[in-house]
């Protein structure tokens, strides 16, 4: 485990003027998400002394829209969105996905009468292809890693005129990203609505970094400096932490993690340009962290993965906290 405290707090990176910063704007979201037939709100759960702490908040994604994560919400409302201005019906959305983001643009391209065409590399299991199938994706497999089949999708894209949606931003390409993030903010929301004060600690998991960039930014603007919000990486990728430490975005090198969702090597900017300026800490945790978590997660009713359950296997990870503690844990997405 490391631990870096974010030398950028409160100003953000230099050099990220063509970036945007997250949206903070949940009025939209909600009002578009509201279009979607399979939106409901999902539980704020109490689970009070876990690991040493007094008063455990956890944000259960398990359940949200029927697919078992909080990825749900980005695609599904970029859908969503397009739709609202017309331009969804007929329209073939493209992705690469290492998890759930594809089982949200299959999901939101069903609902509003598109197409999803879905990219998994070869690590990605069957079980879960077979799932976006059964919603009414086309499947291809392409590659050996994510990155595989992130660049067979950017290229699908061009030579065949679709829509790619990623949750991920790059030099060039933010607008689909930046919406991807802004439907997480329904999440946010919900947590602000649900909790009567403040947390004191907010610990978010991250991949390329879209849903702690998001929440970050929406707990920042409602609850001011007060909580203390730490990113959450594994060891094997340290996109976010190494890029923190070299005051730019950077590309990362490891093995391949057991915490698949979040094994990113490289950052989204928009997510790091908010998270410079939000989060006041980064840190990794390690594989053996991260599954040690599980059983112990399964035994107090929140079974995950090792992916969903890094904000509260880090919890469990670091020192205790003590009664007074008011800590906020996302558990983003539901057991296999």
């Amino acid at each position: 485990m490391q631990h870096l405290e974010n030398p950028w707090r409160g100003r953000g990176l230099d050099g990220m003027e063509d970036v945007p910063w997250p949206s903070v704007d949940v009025a939209e979201v909600d009002a578009l998400l509201a279009r979607c037939p399979f939106h409901d709100p999902t539980p704020l759960r109490r689970r009070d002394g876990f690991a040493g702490a007094g008063e455990v908040f956890v944000k259960d994604e398990r359940a949200r829209m029927g697919l078992g994560s909080f990825k749900a919400l980005g695609a599904a409302y970029v859908i969503a969105r397009d739709a609202a201005q017309g331009c969804a019906r007929g329209r073939t959305y493209v992705a690469a996905s290492a998890g759930n983001h594809g089982l949200s643009v299959a999901a939101g391209a069903m609902a509003f009468g598109a197409r999803a065409v879905i990219y998994l590399s070869a690590a990605v299991p069957e079980g879960f292809a077979e799932r976006l199938r059964g919603i009414g994706a086309r499947v291809v497999r392409e590659g050996a890693s994510y990155e595989d089949s992130m660049r067979a999708a950017m290229q699908a894209a061009q030579e065949n005129g679709w829509s790619l949606l990623s949750d991920s931003s790059w030099p060039g390409y933010f607008d689909p990203p930046f919406r991807v993030m802004e439907g997480y903010l329904a999440l946010a929301g919900e947590v602000v609505q649900a909790m009567d004060e403040p947390p004191t600690h907010i610990l978010l998991q991250a991949g390329v970094g879209g849903l702690a960039g998001a929440c970050a930014a929406f707990f920042r603007k409602v609850w001011g400096d007060y909580p203390r919000i730490t990113v959450v990486e594994p060891e094997a990728a340290p996109a976010l932490v190494e890029s923190i430490r070299a005051g730019c975005a950077v590309v990362t090198e490891g093995p391949v993690s057991c915490m698949g969702r979040l094994d990113c090597k490289e950052p989204s900017l928009i997510a790091l340009k908010g998270l410079a300026r939000d989060a006041d800490a980064f840190m990794t945790i390690s594989e053996a962290e991260a599954a040690a978590a599980l059983s112990q997660l399964a035994g107090v009713g929140l079974a995950s993965t090792a992916s969903g359950g890094a904000g509260l296997a880090a919890l469990m990870a670091m020192p205790p906290f003590g009664p007074d503690a008011r800590m906020l844990c996302i558990l983003s997405e539901a057991a296999e």
